[in-house]
């Protein structure tokens, strides 16, 4: 890739860590802009101590790109009004929205209490339909006044939700959802220039090293499989206007070989 997104605008939900954080330095590193949001909270979405999204935004500013910082809850609707907005205000632009953000509480069925079910579900789903709503609203508002944009939405799903995951009954429905969730966004936000698609990566993040702790154990030496690095480079080129398809009314869920995804 050489700067295919020079002069994007590009939001990255839960780019702190992990998945979101790689995928905030690739896009930085081809030229974009980004909107690097992470609410800072622990693997259970208790609260944390620090601000992974300025750390983050101060790589990628070494690095001579461009970022700001965004700390808000995007599973709520002022937190996801004001992350467009903030890329409005900022850049004057908003060309990709990267939904990424999520926690995990891992519970047998049968012990798995209804906070823990509402939690999940909110943070991976509810905290996809916001900014892709938010978002949305904004492209069509530009199409309707003749500016129809090349927008792209990236989804993050899991092969928990395509497969299930033993443990995992509330994370699985929730990225279930956002497959459901992929495939209606893309059918009605195409006639305003909207492609939307979904990722089901497997890679090494907090989420999943502990989890699966014998597959996503690095390498001494060698290539690195499950490095998060790996999967940026799929997510930077849907992201691009460069990604159009010739039939992108229909949404596509791409995998990886693994069950896991998310921040």
């Amino acid at each position: 890739m050489s700067r295919m997104c020079e002069g994007r605008v590009v939001v990255v939900t839960g780019a702190g860590r992990g998945l979101g954080r790689a995928h905030a330095l690739a896009f930085a590193a081809e030229g974009a802009k980004v909107v690097v949001n992470d609410l800072g909270v622990g693997l259970d979405g208790t609260p944390g101590a620090d601000g992974p999204s300025r750390h983050v935004v101060e790589e990628i500013r070494a690095a001579g790109g461009e970022a700001i910082a965004h700390g808000g809850d995007v599973a709520t609707s002022a937190g996801a009004a004001s992350l467009v907005a903030a890329a409005l205000d900022t850049y004057g632009r908003l060309d990709t929205l990267v939904n990424n953000a999520g926690f995990l509480r891992d519970r047998m069925l049968v012990n798995l209490d209804e906070d823990d079910w509402d939690a999940v579900v909110r943070v991976h789903l509810k905290g996809h339909f916001l900014p892709l709503k938010h978002a949305a609203a904004h492209w069509r508002a530009e199409a309707k006044a003749g500016r129809t944009p090349a927008a792209r939405i990236v989804n993050t799903s899991s092969g928990a939700g395509l497969l299930g995951s033993v443990g995992q009954s509330n994370y699985s429905a929730a990225k279930a959802g956002i497959v459901g969730l992929t495939l209606v966004a893309a059918a009605e936000l195409a006639r305003y220039g909207v492609q939307v698609n979904a990722i089901a990566p497997a890679a090494r993040t907090r989420m999943t090293e502990r989890t699966f702790a014998d597959t996503m154990t690095a390498p001494g030496s060698g290539f690195d499989a499950m490095a998060p690095e790996n999967v940026s480079p799929l997510v930077v080129w849907l992201g691009a206007e460069q990604s159009a398809q010739p039939d992108h009314q229909r949404g596509d869920v791409l995998g990886g070989h693994g069950v896991e995804a998310g921040a």
